[in-house]
């Protein structure tokens, strides 16, 4: 299990849209519950939203992208309406691509809100660990076979900064 205590992290001071970059199973989702502690932050999770409102519908990529489309514009307006409210954001939402992260971007510039967006930096050989670990466990509402893993991970593509985001790097070796 991740340490996300020790990792350095802002204090909010001001309304916040945290963003999350990773593979399957480098901890993106244990790291948002952490980041949503502070007081007037929400937690929105794509995977409870997709595995409630789309039960048993997503057996594939092109199932995930079209249901993920879907959620995200219809989330994108609460989300912005909960920025401008003063309420702080994180979403566990993959910022795993220029299509997602230029999502991301949009709710940052219409709700004239601060970011950041964590790149949680795991190995493949970890992740699949962890991912064996998590389908043991059937807490996750959805299981993952490493073949999904390697698919998924084909259109996985690292922030960079001149895509204009203020990254925070997290290097993770266990």
């Amino acid at each position: 299990m991740m340490d996300f205590a020790a990792m350095p992290q802002a204090k909010p001071t001001a309304t916040m849209l945290y963003l999350i970059c990773g593979k399957i199973a480098a901890g993106k989702s244990t790291f948002a519950k952490q980041l949503s502690e502070p007081s007037k932050t929400v937690l929105i999770s794509e995977d409870v939203w997709l595995a409630s409102v789309y039960p048993g519908q997503i057996t594939s990529l092109e199932e995930y992208a079209r249901c993920s489309g879907l959620l995200r514009s219809v989330m994108a307006p609460h989300i912005v309406g909960l920025l401008q409210a003063g309420v702080s954001v994180v979403l566990d939402f993959p910022s795993n691509t220029l299509a997602t992260r230029a999502w991301a971007r949009e709710l940052i510039e219409k709700a004239g809100v601060a970011h950041e967006l964590h790149y949680l930096d795991v190995a493949d050989a970890l992740c699949k660990a962890r991912l064996h670990a998590r389908n043991a466990s059937g807490e996750h509402p959805f299981e993952t076979t490493e073949t999904q893993f390697d698919l998924f991970s084909r259109y996985f593509v690292a922030p960079q900064e001149s895509e204009g985001f203020h990254i925070i790097h997290h290097q993770i070796t266990e």
